[in-house]
């Protein structure tokens, strides 16, 4: 029988930590004594805000804007993604041969592309043949100076809004594809029984698996699904080779400025890792929640 789990510090876990110390100490160490590598850190702050020299005013500066982009990619990414993932899963346990079909092409066609394939595809294909012929970037000029800093607060200005949207869209595809097998295998995991019940209740095919069926297959994918948003915002870093102006993109365009290649790339693995962990965390919260409320 399993123990419970302890918070108390155990002597391993003191181990494990001083290791860990002794690690980057030694990284440190390396690079400034045998490499002369010069640390220059307190440059770093001023590449996430600076005050503007004419007006005063503090303004964001490439990193923190890169990283908000991230922000905004992840986030339209995990929606469009789950909702196609979720579609395509529903489909996938369908009763019609066509819907089930569907689904299994959808799903082996994007699982075996390169996710920056799929990028590129969409970027030099789609964005070029349906998002120009939209002509948003020019709707969007059009329209009231206030109504344009809203929208390229959540999504991007006129000049990156196709841009914007084709890595969207890819990633949403590349990442719905996975979802839709965590959706499918939670659902194909629901007793038999519990269908059966709600039959006998007098409730549809259609009520029993939108009420009883899928809330429950949700519930169980909860770990799956949030590793796969993590995975979301990981991956986002591909798009930097369309030239969106994520995190990554412009940690090279800064390294690329000034040569401090470890304390760019340091500033930027942390800002990942808090983006991620912070997921991970709610997650988890919302899991706890859910097991109280069972």
């Amino acid at each position: 029988m399993l123990s419970k789990p302890s918070n108390r510090i155990t002597p391993l876990d003191m181990a494990a930590v001083l290791v860990l110390a002794a690690a980057v100490s030694f990284f440190f160490f390396r690079m400034e004594r045998l490499l002369d590598y010069q640390w220059e850190w307190e440059i770093i702050p001023g590449y996430f805000m600076f005050r503007d020299a004419a007006t005063g005013e503090f303004r964001t500066n490439i990193l923190l804007q890169g990283f908000l982009t991230t922000i905004k990619l992840s986030v339209w990414a995990v929606v469009l993604g789950f909702i196609l993932g979720t579609l395509s899963g529903v489909m996938g346990t369908s009763a019609s041969f066509f819907r089930r079909t569907a689904s299994r092409i959808y799903v082996e066609t994007i699982r075996n592309i390169p996710s920056l394939v799929l990028v590129i595809i969409f970027y030099y294909f789609v964005s070029s043949q349906f998002l120009d012929l939209l002509h948003l970037d020019q709707w969007l000029r059009d329209r009231s100076e206030g109504f344009q800093k809203v929208f390229s607060f959540f999504l991007a200005d006129a000049g990156g809004i196709n841009a914007f949207l084709s890595a969207v869209i890819a990633l949403a595809v590349y990442e719905g594809a996975y979802i839709s097998e965590i959706v499918r295998g939670g659902i194909n995991g629901i007793p038999s029984g519990q269908w059966e019940a709600a039959w006998s209740m007098g409730l549809s095919g259609f009520k029993t698996f939108r009420l009883i069926v899928l809330p429950q297959a949700l519930r169980r994918v909860a770990s799956p699904l949030a590793g796969q948003f993590i995975s979301t915002i990981k991956d986002s870093a591909i798009v930097s080779v369309i030239s969106i102006q994520e995190l990554t993109f412009q940690g090279m365009e800064l390294m690329a400025a000034t040569f401090l290649t470890f304390e760019i790339w340091i500033t930027i693995t942390v800002l990942y890792f808090i983006l991620c962990f912070t997921l991970s965390g709610t997650v988890s919260l919302l899991e706890k929640r859910l097991a109280v409320k069972q």
